[in-house]
């Protein structure tokens, strides 16, 4: 059902001066559904057409169920004319809901099958649907456009993201959520021409430009998948709102490292010991669903660092005074979504958990905590709030090991605060006295990074990242520990055991 009130307030709001990005963004910090906002959107655009649905806020009634088949079936037909008809024309932004949209193949969860196969299995499963969607291949450099599960276009990536760095394109499974002619980014103060949006501030787009027309010369994008204005506007014209966008790159894929096989007690009673790049697995427990108390923070950072301004000051709410470990915020003071990253990573801040989270509404951050979740494959993980102090965030050991695989490809910057080795960024330098680091093995140099946590239902858990040499040169080798007594003696013994039963198999070349 159409909310006129809705459509009322949007009305009422721009009139006032507001863009419409920033009214919807006030919206769905008011808890607005996506849908709700995007028909408002619409409607708020084209008044006259409103009440030409009043049919829609009929069938909310109790009718009798034969009457009530029959209309939906008329109403189906009329509104698939209604939108073959509405396609024709040239509207500046095209904007909808994902929960809007109807296909066959279904998306979410059940695309992100047995990992590290995610991606492979995923565009097989497209393809197999005949599903239209696009691949970008950030190692070949190529953008594919597939029209019933058969390419039709394929054109260069010119720029992407510069790997490593704050804004590396993120690999996953999304979908366009927005189109428009010329989008202007708020952040990069430039306009850029065929636009389609995919995961918080990425987009595809065509080459950029400033107001006063002057291209761009960066070599690297600020996290977009830049196409020519030409190869662009082909894949705009091409692809629709809702189309699954896969991205992925060489480093989501096992390389050709081998290991040779030469079990310890512990207390933990999940772990997992694996190499992040060729995923080959040491030593684990079965893939059991459990608490994983203040890990949960990872996730709160990932999102921070791909959907909020980092540059943004923000006012502590009061409402984000919470139990923590060390209390460092006050009610009423600012503070840069960047600077609140160094006390959630290092102190495992609550604080700056909920201020982060309360800034765009907390539901919403939520729910963008377990769309990230479901892009990246982690099938078994649900998130309830953003600090992990709820017994109801789980996830397991394969999908922390898919977190731990994502943030050390494409936001690696994130072990670097939680090492406490990264002082200074494109941000600004650290502007906190005396942060204490509270990640175990802080002090060891092959310590990448990590984050512990520890909650009555968790137990402790810890999930850390070290550089270990098997024979052939240093590897990325995760340790993740669920309901622990005693995490830190846990991660060492099944680190050392894993250490002492592999060796590098003599044909292995290291590309690390």
């Amino acid at each position: 059902m159409y909310r006129r009130q809705l459509v009322k307030r949007i009305v009422k709001e721009l009139e006032k001066g507001k863009t419409i990005d920033a009214v919807k963004n006030d919206l769905r910090a008011e808890g607005w559904s996506l849908k709700d906002i995007a028909d408002a959107s619409y409607y708020s655009t084209y008044p006259e057409k409103l009440r030409h649905f009043s049919v829609t806020r009929f069938l909310d009634t109790e009718v009798h169920l034969y009457i009530t088949i029959v209309l939906i079936g008329i109403s189906i037909f009329f509104i698939a004319l209604f939108i073959i008809g509405e396609t024709g024309n040239d509207n500046n932004i095209y904007l909808t809901s994902p929960d809007s949209l109807v296909s066959e193949f279904r998306y979410g969860p059940e695309l992100a099958l047995a990992n590290p196969t995610f991606f492979q299995k995923t565009k097989k499963e497209l393809s197999d649907a005949k599903a239209d969607f696009i691949e970008v291949d950030l190692s070949q450099m190529k953008v594919r456009y597939f029209e019933e599960g058969l390419q039709k276009l394929e054109v260069p990536v010119l720029t992407k993201g510069r790997p490593g760095s704050w804004w590396e394109t993120p690999a996953g499974l999304y979908k366009i959520s927005s189109k428009e002619d010329t989008h202007f980014s708020k952040i990069g103060r430039v306009n850029m021409p065929w636009s389609m949006n995919f995961q918080g501030n990425f987009y595809i787009h065509g080459w950029p430009y400033y107001p006063d027309g002057r291209e761009v010369s960066s070599s690297y994008s600020g996290g977009c998948v830049r196409l020519s204005n030409e190869s662009a506007k082909a894949l705009f014209d091409l692809a629709k709102v809702g189309t699954p966008i896969l991205v992925h790159e060489k480093d989501f894929f096992a390389d050709n490292f081998v290991y040779e096989f030469v079990k310890p007690h512990i207390s933990a009673e999940h772990y997992l010991v694996a190499d992040l790049r060729n995923n080959q697995v040491f030593i684990r427990t079965e893939n059991q669903r459990v608490p994983i108390a203040s890990i949960t923070k990872l996730l709160t950072a990932l999102v921070v660092t791909e959907y909020l301004n980092l540059d943004k000051e923000i006012e502590i709410p009061k409402a984000a005074i919470v139990y923590t470990s060390k209390q460092r915020l006050v009610a009423g003071d600012k503070v840069t979504a960047y600077q609140l990253l160094f006390p959630l990573l290092l102190e495992s801040s609550n604080e700056a958990a909920e201020t982060l989270a309360r800034s765009i509404g907390k539901d919403y951050f939520v729910r963008m905590m377990n769309d990230k979740a479901k892009a990246l494959g982690m099938t078994n993980s649900v998130f309830v709030d953003p600090t992990g102090a709820g017994e109801g965030n789980v996830s397991t050991v394969d999908d922390l090991f898919m977190l731990a695989k994502y943030i050390t490809n494409n936001r690696s910057f994130i072990w670097e605060i939680s090492s406490g080795r990264l002082l200074t960024s494109a941000y600004g330098n650290i502007e906190w006295d005396n942060l204490q680091n509270m990640n175990d093995f802080a002090e060891d140099e092959s310590f990448r990074g990590g984050k512990v946590g520890k909650t009555t239902a968790a137990k402790e858990s810890g999930l850390y990242v070290m550089d270990k040499d098997f024979g052939n040169g240093a590897r990325p080798i995760v340790i993740i520990v669920l309901r622990s007594d005693d995490r830190k003696s846990d991660a060492l013994t099944i680190l050392k055991y894993s250490m002492e039963n592999f060796v590098a198999s003599s044909t292995s070349i290291s590309n690390y």
